[in-house]
């Protein structure tokens, strides 16, 4: 019971030990069981290469006491086999266990990061910076992935190796111990109280790295803008700038690293002049052997180098701790969870007293109440910043209300996982969002199981069919890079068809013909006409001609519901719906005189 009892008590320690590695290095459970057996390995290999140390300590022994015979001489060609295979084992353990385990726990980090963002809400996007979330991903992860192949288990190798090695010196010999070993201590405290300093340049280095990154991806973006407005050599100059910031802060964090590690490593010399003296003095005055002299000036040649490394990989993990912390920041905040399970009455969407706010602080809607009942369509309408957007993907939980509920079918979508809640939904936004890959798979990102006769269904009542074949290779044309092939109009059309490919039960369209001529406008409505039969259809729209025949609008200002009714009936009322159909009617009539 006794030996139970310290089994578990051990196992409970292994995994508190296991979960503080975790935290302390953002790593997942085995990616932290990796590291302690990546440090075991550097210790083993250190303690291996005191091995030769040891050979030749036992023949200068035999030499000098003149008590060698030749038989033993095979004895010491065996041993220097035995050592050399030894350290070739534990190099080759320390190999794998170092660079095999890292790379396939940084592959995992970027996973378990990017699954992380997947169930994250939009509200922690809009108080990130997109190239600060790539760098995290992908700079963040490269650097840790370095640390721990390159340094951090080796660290930890070098100080347990020095430490097993010191214990036997203070043993065997404690004054010439202490000669060899002071330097040690001093040495890691110096290079220790850089992580402050350290910390510092890495913190602005990451600025300068963002802001050049969000400069070159600015530049690519709107290349057409600045060329055409001859606008390219200002914002170059500004660009180059903010480059030679980089390159700046680089050097200025690569010398505060070594204003603290070349002097560390300097100290780290004596060691050895501080062991020739007292092994001198004692050696004339009769207190130490030859051969013990002999021991510790090869001990301090052995020990002094890995510690030498390990003052460098000291000085990398000092700036460690910023890109823990940023990687840190993501696996720590709250997900947006939900219940499994979506089984609503209906598919009615009921805004109950809803109050939003972004992070700003500024309020965007204020007691928002209505219904968009299955079966209708319901148009939400309103000046600019009224409040439609956000209405419409809260209603699809992008983001949490402050106050209120939002319910489907009776079912608040706040108690609802929401990747279960969008299989309900197909959404078409103003931003079309493409990939580059083919025609065919774009549009099949709307039902993934989707047969080929299908996904050319979607595509003809979505008024894809004609430009499509005009393309070079059809429906298996490559777009490009969020579809920069095709015209505004096209690309609009292609997420139209991805929504109704979908056939969800409810659908949101967010300015969704917004890119189409008239013409075009006209048929996918009728296209999209035959599919809202018994489904909830939520439309935002600036054009009065696209809600025309909406069964009820919601008129949004200000963040509040001015009006609500049938397009005639707020006709009759003469209010701001009225006032905005009257507006776009004279726009319409306006021309060139």
């Amino acid at each position: 019971v006794a030996g139970l009892s310290d089994l578990c008590e051990l196992e409970g320690r292994c995994r508190e030990m296991t979960e503080r590695l975790m935290k302390r290095f953002a790593l997942s459970e085995e990616g932290a069981k990796g590291l302690v057996r990546a440090v075991i390995a550097c210790t083993v290999a250190d303690l291996m290469l005191m091995l030769p140390v040891g050979l030749l300590y036992l023949l200068a022994s035999d030499l000098l006491s003149g008590s060698v015979r030749s038989g033993r001489y095979p004895l010491y060609g065996l041993g220097i086999v035995v050592a050399l295979l030894l350290i070739l084992l534990s190099e080759f353990w320390k190999y794998n266990a170092t660079y095999f385990s890292t790379y396939l726990e940084s592959g995992a980090c970027r996973i378990r990061l990017a699954e992380k963002l997947r169930r994250l809400p939009l509200s922690f996007f809009g108080k990130k910076d997109l190239a600060d979330l790539t760098n995290t991903i992908m700079g963040d992860v490269q650097v840790t992935e370095q640390m721990f192949s390159h340094y951090v288990p080796q660290f930890y190798g070098s100080i347990l190796s020095t430490c097993l090695v010191a214990v036997s010196l203070l043993c065997y010999d404690w004054q010439m111990a202490l000669a060899s070993l002071w330097v040690l201590p001093i040495t890691l405290v110096i290079v220790g109280f850089s992580k402050k300093a350290q910390n510092y340049f890495t913190r602005r280095q990451n600025a300068a790295l963002i802001n050049m990154a969000d400069g070159v991806q600015e530049c690519l973006e709107t290349i057409r803008d600045l060329k055409s407005n001859k606008a390219e050599k200002v914002y170059l100059d500004g660009l180059y700038r903010k480059i030679d910031t980089f390159e700046n802060r680089q050097f200025k964090s690569e010398l505060g690293s070594a204003m603290f590690v070349v002097p560390a490593q300097m100290l780290l010399k004596l060691g050895i002049v501080s062991v020739a003296l007292v092994g001198s003095m004692r050696l004339m005055s009769g207190e130490l052997s030859l051969v013990t002299f002999f021991l510790f000036l090869l001990v301090v040649s052995r020990i002094y180098e890995p510690m030498n490394f390990a003052l460098q990989n000291l000085a990398a993990m000092n700036s460690l701790q910023i890109n823990i912390d940023r990687m840190n920041e993501i696996n720590e905040t709250p997900s947006q969870e939900g219940k499994p399970a979506f089984s609503p009455k209906s598919y009615d969407i009921t805004f109950d007293h809803v109050g939003f706010a972004y992070n700003s602080g500024e309020t965007v809607l204020k007691d928002v109440s209505f219904t968009a009942k299955q079966g209708e369509v319901t148009a939400l309408i309103g000046p600019s910043g009224g409040g439609k957007s956000t209405a419409a993907k809260l209603a699809a939980r992008f983001w949490d209300i402050d106050r209120g509920r939002i319910t489907v079918g009776g079912v608040d979508v706040a108690t609802v996982d929401p990747e279960k809640l969008l299989t309900a939904y197909s959404i078409v936004f103003q931003d079309v969002t493409l990939f580059n890959n083919t025609v065919m798979e774009n549009i099949r990102i709307g039902r993934k199981d989707a047969t080929d006769a299908e996904v050319i269904q979607a595509a003809k009542e979505a008024m894809c069919d004609e430009f499509i074949a005009k393309l070079p290779q059809g429906y298996q044309t490559m777009i490009g890079e969020n579809g920069s092939t095709l015209s505004g109009g096209e690309r609009q059309r292609i997420s139209i068809a991805r929504a109704l490919l979908k056939d969800a039960p409810i659908i949101l369209l967010d300015e969704a013909t917004a890119s189409l001529d008239a013409e075009n406008e006209t048929e996918i409505q009728q296209a999209i006409s035959r599919l809202v039969a018994r489904k909830t259809v939520l439309i935002i729209a600036h054009r009065m001609r696209t809600v025309e025949n909406a069964n009820k609008i919601v008129v949004l200002s200000g963040g509040t519901v001015a009006e609500t009714g049938t397009p005639a009936e707020l006709m009759k009322q003469n209010g701001a719906f009225a006032r905005m159909v009257k507006l776009q009617t004279e726009s319409q009539n306006w021309a060139l005189t």
